[in-house]
């Protein structure tokens, strides 16, 4: 009997995102506007406080339906971060509303840590995890970025860390209704109140700022929080956000099944659209795109300007033999320009988004998400987180269900309800009225988003509309409350030909706490020497250290005209 092969390894990355066209300004309904406030109020910075004592928290924090595990001293540099040691803290676990499921016969519960510094700042950080969550990651507290040098637990933040309501890394909780909803947003809902709770019991007070963030799946989770629990939160930290996992996934099916149709050798999805060919088309995309900036750099800053610039029929050859990676053929350059341009169902409707062309293709990130992930990831979550009714767990075999998908009945069945299951995935799963943050603006909170470009799975043209949708809600600017940094050349959360090694935590509490709103971010490249990792798809071409400014959007960074092109101070955001 065939079964879908899942592991924690491929599954613990699982995220998805949208619908719109491939221009710099993607065309967008305008929603009802959000009727602000004469003047945004202006949140006061957090005052921290001393943790007294530790092990005797399990015995001290009370709140309904928590179970504490164990309250544990963590000496400092048990922990480290890019080489530097994390400060004294205590460690808490437990779960809370646990119970079993009338319709699985599982147990579940929601497991958590939370990790308290000694020297409190005063502030909460909500870590959202990615990937279809289930397990307990270590509560450090993303920044942003690949391969971070710092850590919100390091910077004094009591940061809580969860499983989202289901304790391993598959998607088979999903037979179970309860688990999805909490998946998609209650566990947060639920997690917050208590964790404030916790805090007040360990300091005396509780948090005077509270902030969520997290990539990917993680990006949804606060992006879903900004939409449901603005009242909750004075900062949201939104990488690469799948904020609708759901259609991303499809789309991705779609292509698995595109790619499969394209293979040299049948059953292999990588020779659809081999990595010699893939490094063809990035290369044509910066021959037509990387001086659009200024500088003929390897990064193509202006991403609205070269979907205009590059065309693939005609910038990339036409194969007249066999394939060599020299040349894509006519089928392929069809049926990949489709895809970029948003995949279909068969009856011809748009399933997700455009996906910009971009320099990041010929990576082995972007092949794991297009190749692997339809079979190994996508097909699990499609077939039994967001399905009515979900698949048969005995029968189910991943690599069928997606090389004979019908795709208008996977959209059909992410669509559907039942009595058991009552809300559909894209209920449960999206926020609602994404681009309405009426709350969220005049409380004073703030919102910070990043997105690669070369993001194979979530496609930073979806951020790109929600954010153009959010802009015509507030009378065509949202700056004020809400900024989106693109990361040129970045694949998902990280990695790719890129300079993708930034802090956005530290502007954004600059942003809520003393009004100093950022217009860019310094980012730099992870080559050799790294202290947070070197990543390997770093051009040999490029100094080491390389730094760039991320703009706030619609700015891009652009060449002065004269300096080091390896030297984020020659570059403005224009």
């Amino acid at each position: 009997m065939n079964t879908l092969k899942l592991t924690a390894a491929t599954l613990a990355i699982l995220a998805l995102a949208g619908c719109s066209d491939n221009d710099d300004d993607p065309v967008v309904e305008t929603p009802p506007p959000v009727q602000p406030a004469p003047g945004l109020p202006q949140l006061a910075p957090a005052v921290g406080a001393t943790l007294a004592s530790c092990t005797d928290l399990a015995t001290r924090i009370s709140y309904p339906e928590a179970v504490i595990t164990a309250a544990t001293s963590v000496p400092a540099g048990t922990l480290s971060i890019a080489g530097k040691p994390v400060a004294q803290h205590c460690l808490v676990t437990g779960q809370l509303a646990r119970r079993t499921s009338p319709v699985d016969g599982q147990a579940y519960a929601i497991g958590f840590e939370m990790r308290l510094p000694t020297n409190w700042n005063g502030r909460f950080f909500y870590q959202a995890n990615g990937g279809v969550d289930g397990s307990v990651v270590t509560a450090t507290g993303p920044v942003g970025g690949g391969g971070p040098l710092e850590n919100a637990l390091n910077l004094g933040f009591a940061v809580i860390s969860s499983d989202a309501g289901h304790q391993a890394p598959t998607p088979f909780f999903g037979i179970d209704p309860q688990a999805r909803v909490d998946y998609g947003y209650q566990a947060v809902g639920k997690l917050t109140p208590m964790a404030k709770n916790i805090i007040q019991t360990a300091y005396g007070k509780g948090p005077d700022r509270s902030y969520i963030g997290g990539c990917s799946n993680g990006g949804r989770h606060a992006m879903v929080a900004a939409a449901r629990y603005a009242e909750q939160y004075d900062g949201f930290l939104v990488g690469n956000p799948g904020y609708r996992l759901p259609l991303a996934a499809i789309a991705n099916i779609a292509g698995g099944k595109t790619y499969a149709s394209l293979a040299s050798t049948p059953g292999d999805l990588t020779t659809g659209f081999t990595q010699a060919e893939r490094a063809l088309v990035s290369n044509a995309v910066l021959g037509k795109c990387d001086a659009l900036d200024g500088s003929a750099d390897g990064l193509i800053q202006d991403t609205g300007a070269c979907q205009k610039a590059f065309d693939l029929n005609r910038d990339v050859p036409t194969c007249t033999g066999a394939r060599d990676g020299t040349c894509l053929s006519a089928d392929q350059k069809t049926k990949i320009a489709g895809l970029f341009a948003g995949a279909k169902t068969e009856s011809g409707t748009t399933i997700y988004t455009s996906f910009p062309y971009d320099s990041g293709f010929g990576t082995a990130g972007w092949a794991s998400w297009k190749f692997a992930s339809p079979i190994d990831r996508d097909s699990g979550a499609a077939a039994f987180i967001w399905s009515v009714p979900p698949e048969d767990r005995a029968t189910f075999n991943g690599r069928d269900y997606v090389l004979n998908a019908n795709l208008d009945a996977l959209l059909a069945r992410i669509n559907a309800t039942s009595a058991t299951y009552p809300e559909n995935a894209l209920s449960f799963m999206v926020p609602p009225n994404a681009s309405n943050l009426g709350t969220l603006k005049n409380r004073g909170a703030k919102m910070l988003v990043y997105h690669g470009t070369s993001d194979p799975i979530f496609s930073s043209d979806d951020t790109t509309s929600w954010y153009e949708s959010l802009r015509a809600a507030n009378s065509g600017d949202a700056s004020n409350f809400a900024r989106f940094f693109r990361v040129p050349g970045m694949n998902h959360c990280s990695g790719g030909p890129a300079t993708d090694q930034f802090d956005m935590l530290t502007p954004l509490v600059n942003w809520v706490e003393k009004g100093q709103a950022p217009d860019s971010v310094t980012a730099s490249a992870r080559g050799a020497g790294n202290a947070g990792g070197v990543n390997a798809d770093v051009p040999a071409g490029w100094a080491a250290n390389r730094t760039r400014p991320l703009c706030a959007y619609p700015k891009v960074a652009r060449y002065k005209g004269s300096g080091s092109i390896e030297d984020a101070a020659n570059f403005s955001c224009q």
